[in-house]
């Protein structure tokens, strides 16, 4: 989610669209969240981990 985030933000940067930009960045913010919650050990929809 993280990385889809990056890619959409770069290319509403580059491509001027500010729909990609706006969806970019709301899913590189809450990948950042699962992300960190994981870290920290708290249970991510249930699950402590993915795999």
């Amino acid at each position: 989610m993280i990385i889809i985030g990056a890619v959409l933000l770069i290319l509403g940067l580059v491509t001027g669209l500010g729909v990609l930009w706006t969806i970019g960045i709301i899913l590189l913010v809450a990948g950042l969240v699962l992300w960190l919650l994981g870290a920290v050990g708290h249970a991510v929809g249930g699950r402590r981990h993915y795999w």
